[in-house]
């Protein structure tokens, strides 16, 4: 399941908007990875990562590494804040 989550968010970042040029925080990497879900849905997502693959190997590739260093940081655990 947790892959099933993780390659559904990778999905929907990579057809996102953003660039890594922009260096997103968080949040706005969780608010991209939602509106392109919401957006395109699974299949959508998948279809628009498989067409970038096609089209532009190269370009893609890189892209995809930037999305999962974004996405270790996205789902990594949360360090609660003491006070």
């Amino acid at each position: 399941m947790i892959s099933t989550v993780r390659d559904l968010a990778a999905e929907a970042l990579f057809v996102s908007y953003l660039q890594p040029s922009e260096c997103p925080t968080r949040a706005i990497v969780e608010q991209a990875i939602t509106t392109m879900i919401l957006r395109y849905g699974s299949d959508g997502c998948a279809a628009g990562v498989a067409t970038e693959f096609g089209d532009h190997p190269d370009v893609a590739v890189r892209r995809m590494a930037w999305v999962h260093a974004e996405l270790a940081e996205v789902l990594a655990p949360r360090m609660p804040v003491l006070h």
